[in-house]
Protein backbone atom coordinates (compact mmCIF):
# COMPACT_ATOMS: atom_id res chain seq x y z
CA UNK A 1 0.00 0.00 0.00
CA UNK A 2 3.11 2.45 1.30
CA UNK A 3 4.68 1.58 -2.10
CA UNK A 4 1.55 2.57 -4.42
CA UNK A 5 1.23 5.84 -2.49
CA UNK A 6 5.13 6.37 -2.70
CA UNK A 7 4.79 5.61 -6.35
CA UNK A 8 1.55 7.92 -6.95
CA UNK A 9 3.43 10.93 -5.13
CA UNK A 10 6.91 10.62 -7.13
CA UNK A 11 4.37 10.41 -10.06
CA UNK A 12 2.24 13.20 -8.85
CA UNK A 13 5.69 15.33 -8.08
CA UNK A 14 6.64 14.54 -11.89
CA UNK A 15 3.39 16.18 -13.34
CA UNK A 16 4.11 19.18 -11.21
CA UNK A 17 7.94 20.04 -12.73
CA UNK A 18 6.29 18.94 -15.97
CA UNK A 19 3.51 21.63 -15.41
CA UNK A 20 6.53 24.32 -14.44
CA UNK A 21 8.26 23.40 -17.70
CA UNK A 22 5.29 24.72 -19.42
CA UNK A 23 4.44 27.77 -18.03
CA UNK A 24 8.29 28.95 -18.05
CA UNK A 25 7.93 27.56 -22.22
CA UNK A 26 4.58 29.67 -22.38
CA UNK A 27 6.71 33.05 -21.66
CA UNK A 28 8.64 32.51 -24.39
CA UNK A 29 5.94 32.05 -26.84
CA UNK A 30 4.58 35.44 -28.71
CA UNK A 31 0.87 35.93 -30.20
CA UNK A 32 0.32 38.82 -31.81
CA UNK A 33 -2.69 40.59 -32.11
CA UNK A 34 -3.80 43.34 -34.43
CA UNK A 35 -7.21 45.48 -35.36
CA UNK A 36 -7.79 48.55 -38.02
CA UNK A 37 -6.18 46.73 -40.81
CA UNK A 38 -2.85 46.93 -39.25
CA UNK A 39 -3.60 50.45 -37.19
CA UNK A 40 -2.64 48.62 -33.57
CA UNK A 41 -0.71 45.69 -33.57
CA UNK A 42 -0.31 43.77 -29.92
CA UNK A 43 2.37 41.18 -28.55
CA UNK A 44 1.61 39.30 -25.93
CA UNK A 45 2.92 36.08 -24.44
CA UNK A 46 0.78 33.09 -24.00
CA UNK A 47 0.50 33.64 -20.87
CA UNK A 48 -0.78 36.38 -20.87
CA UNK A 49 1.57 39.23 -20.56
CA UNK A 50 1.15 42.17 -22.75
CA UNK A 51 5.08 42.40 -24.24
CA UNK A 52 4.33 45.13 -26.87
CA UNK A 53 2.13 47.81 -28.22
CA UNK A 54 2.62 49.08 -31.78
CA UNK A 55 -0.21 52.11 -32.36
CA UNK A 56 0.08 53.66 -36.21
CA UNK A 57 0.79 57.40 -35.73
CA UNK A 58 -2.30 58.20 -38.07
CA UNK A 59 -5.08 57.05 -36.20
CA UNK A 60 -3.57 58.85 -33.15
CA UNK A 61 -6.15 61.76 -33.50
CA UNK A 62 -8.87 59.56 -32.70
CA UNK A 63 -8.87 58.58 -29.63
CA UNK A 64 -11.90 56.41 -29.30
CA UNK A 65 -10.50 54.87 -32.45
CA UNK A 66 -7.36 53.85 -30.85
CA UNK A 67 -9.40 52.75 -27.60
CA UNK A 68 -11.49 50.20 -29.57
CA UNK A 69 -8.46 49.15 -31.70
CA UNK A 70 -6.57 48.39 -29.14
CA UNK A 71 -9.21 46.45 -27.04
CA UNK A 72 -10.01 44.20 -30.34
CA UNK A 73 -6.06 43.84 -30.48
CA UNK A 74 -5.56 42.56 -27.53
CA UNK A 75 -8.70 40.74 -27.14
CA UNK A 76 -7.53 38.78 -30.65
CA UNK A 77 -3.86 38.01 -29.52
CA UNK A 78 -5.32 37.19 -25.84
CA UNK A 79 -7.95 34.27 -27.22
CA UNK A 80 -4.85 33.26 -29.30
CA UNK A 81 -2.87 33.12 -26.27
CA UNK A 82 -5.36 31.21 -23.88
CA UNK A 83 -5.54 28.45 -26.98
CA UNK A 84 -1.97 27.81 -26.97
CA UNK A 85 -1.77 28.11 -23.31
CA UNK A 86 -4.90 25.30 -23.11
CA UNK A 87 -3.08 22.96 -25.09
CA UNK A 88 0.44 23.56 -23.68
CA UNK A 89 -0.52 22.94 -19.87
CA UNK A 90 -2.92 19.88 -21.35
CA UNK A 91 -0.07 18.49 -22.70
CA UNK A 92 2.00 19.01 -19.59
CA UNK A 93 -0.30 17.18 -16.90
CA UNK A 94 -0.99 14.46 -19.35
CA UNK A 95 2.84 13.48 -18.86
CA UNK A 96 2.90 12.85 -15.87
CA UNK A 97 -0.60 11.79 -14.90
CA UNK A 98 -0.41 8.84 -12.36
CA UNK A 99 -1.31 5.53 -13.10
CA UNK A 100 -1.17 6.12 -16.74
CA UNK A 101 -4.22 7.98 -17.35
Amino acid sequence: MFGDMSKMMGQLQEAQKHVEAAKERLNTILVDGTSGGGLVNVTVTANREVKKIDINENVLEDKEAVEDYLILALNNALKKADAINEQEMAAAAKKGMPFGM
